[in-house]
C-alpha cells in the first residue's frame, strides 16, 4: 500500500508536538509537510525537530509551506501540489470551516483538535457542532471524506475514554463528569497554556448537559473538590466544553459535564479583565481612532503559551469519573492521563498541554493511515472504535490508568482497583 502524504496546517505549540511525534513515527507516511502564514514558525519546529533528533526515519524530513489556512483556494491547491491525502488542522479554530472544505474539494482526509468558532460570536447555542461541522456530513459521506473531528485530548481522548469505558466496563451510564486539572507552575505572573484568545472565549457562560437537556449557567458559579491521582486535591469549575455537545449527541447519559481546575490567582486576574471589557470579542475606537479588539490585545501582551515550555514543572491530570451500572451493581470508574510537564520539554521542548494536544492528532492519522480509523465519513472521536487508539497512545506517549470503584447492589461496601 502507498504510503499517505500528511499536511500540517499550523504552527502553535500544539502544531509543535505534533510535528515531532509525526517524525518519531514517520516510517508510516509518506511526504510530511508543515504549513502556516509565518514560515518562520514552521522553521523553527522543524529546528527543534531536528536538535531533539526526533526523526526516526532521517531520509524523511518534514518540510515547510507557507499558506494562509483562511484561503480556501490556495489550501486547496497546496494539499492537490503535494498530493496531500490526511490534512491534519492544528491552526486557530477559526479555520476549521476554511480547511475541511478544501479537504472536501480534494479527497484529503481531516483530522481536527478543536471545535470551530467565529470571530464575532462566542458560546453560541448548542449543540456547537451542529452550527457548523455537522452541516457537512452529508458531502463528506458523499465524497467518501474521512472528517475527525476533535481528536486532540479534550476533545479527543475523553471521548475515546467514554467509548472505551461503554465498551468494556459499563452496560448503562448515567453520569459522566470529564474533569482536567494543571497542578504545574511555570514562573510567569500570568498565562494561558494554549490560545489566549481562544481559552477567554471558552469562558463567557456555561453550557452544560444535566437530565438530558442543555442548561446555561454563569461561569465559575459551581464548584467543587476532586482528590485527583498524582497531583491530589484540586479545586475544579464547571465549565462548558467542546466535548459535550458531540457526546450529548452520540452516548445515552442523564448527565455530562466538564470541568477545570484554576488557581484563585487565576480567577482573580480573569475576573479583573473580564469585568473592565478587556475580554470582549467586540471593536472598540480608542482616541486615537484605532479600531482595536479587546480580547486580541490582551493576547498580544500575554506570553506565547510556548514560551512557557523550559521552566514549567508539575503535571497535569486530565480523565473522565463515569457512573453507571455493570452487570445489575452500580459502578464507578476513573479513566484518565497524568503527564509531566518536564518530562514533555526534555522529549519535544513542549509543555504538557500542548504534548496532550498534539500527541493524539498524530494517533488519529496514524489509525487513518492504517485503514482502522479511514471511515470515509465526517465522526466525532466517540463513534471510532477506542481500542486501537487508546493502545496506541500508550505507545507514543500518553498511556492511560484506571480506577474503578464498584458497589454491590445490596451493600455500601465498595471495592476498589488500580491497574
Amino acid at each position: 500500500m502507498e504510503k499517505r502524504n500528511v499536511l500540517i496546517v499550523g504552527a502553535g505549540g500544539v502544531a509543535h508536538v505534533a510535528a515531532h511525534k509525526f517524525a518519531q513515527n514517520n516510517d508510516m507516511f509518506g511526504s510530511i509537510y508543515l504549513a502556516s502564514r509565518s514560515i518562520d514558525a514552521c522553521s523553527e519546529i522543524i529546528e527543534s525537530v531536528e536538535r531533539k533528533n526526533s526523526y526516526k526515519d532521517s531520509s524523511n524530513k518534514i518540510r515547510s509551506r507557507q499558506m494562509d489556512a483562511l484561503n480556501i483556494s490556495e489550501t486547496s491547491k497546496l494539499i492537490r501540489e503535494l498530493n496531500i491525502s490526511i490534512t491534519v488542522n492544528l491552526a486557530s479554530a477559526f479555520c476549521n470551516m476554511s480547511i475541511l472544505e478544501s479537504c472536501i474539494e480534494t479527497g484529503s482526509a481531516y483530522i481536527d483538535t478543536a471545535i470551530h468558532e467565529e470571530q464575532t460570536k462566542v458560546c453560541e447555542n448548542p449543540p456547537w457542532y451542529a452550527n457548523y461541522e455537522w452541516k457537512r456530513k452529508d458531502r463528506c459521506q458523499e465524497n467518501n471524506i474521512t472528517a475527525i473531528l476533535g481528536s486532540g485530548f479534550d476533545p479527543g481522548v475523553v471521548n475515546a475514554y467514554v467509548a472505551y469505558a461503554k465498551k468494556h466496563f459499563f452496560d448503562t451510564i448515567d453520569t459522566i463528569d470529564i474533569m482536567d486539572v494543571n497542578a504545574g507552575t511555570h514562573g510567569k505572573y500570568f498565562a494561558t497554556n494554549f490560545d489566549p484568545e481562544i481559552n477567554f472565549r471558552e469562558f463567557v457562560k456555561v453550557w452544560t448537559w444535566v437530565d438530558k437537556q442543555w442548561v446555561c449557567k454563569s461561569v465559575h458559579s459551581e464548584k467543587k473538590t476532586y482528590n485527583f491521582p498524582v497531583v491530589g486535591k484540586q479545586t475544579i469549575y464547571l465549565t462548558g466544553h467542546d466535548e459535550l455537545h458531540s457526546l450529548s449527541k452520540n452516548i445515552d447519559a442523564n448527565s455530562i459535564r466538564f470541568w477545570m481546575g484554576f488557581s484563585d490567582h487565576y480567577l482573580n486576574c480573569f475576573n479583573v479583565l473580564k469585568n473592565i471589557g478587556l475580554l470582549s470579542e467586540k471593536s472598540i475606537r480608542t482616541d486615537e481612532g484605532l479600531e482595536v479588539v479587546p480580547l486580541k490585545v490582551v493576547k498580544a501582551c500575554l506570553p506565547d503559551p510556548k514560551s512557557l515550555a523550559p521552566n514549567y514543572t508539575g503535571n497535569t491530570c486530565i480523565g473522565d469519573l463515569i457512573v453507571g451500572t455493570k452487570d445489575g451493581r452500580n459502578k464507578q470508574l476513573f479513566i484518565y492521563n497524568v503527564c509531566d510537564h518536564k518530562t514533555c520539554y526534555e522529549e519535544v521542548e513542549s509543555q504538557a498541554i500542548s504534548y496532550t494536544a498534539g500527541t493524539p492528532a498524530v494517533a488519529a492519522a496514524i489509525l487513518v493511515a492504517k485503514g482502522n480509523w479511514d471511515v470515509q465519513k465526517m465522526v466525532n472521536v466517540e463513534e471510532l472504535d477506542p481500542d486501537p487508539f487508546i493502545d496506541l497512545l500508550k505507545d507514543i506517549g500518553l498511556p492511560t490508568e484506571t480506577i474503578k470503584v464498584s458497589y454491590s447492589k445490596n451493600s455500601k461496601k465498595a471495592a476498589v482497583n488500580k491497574k
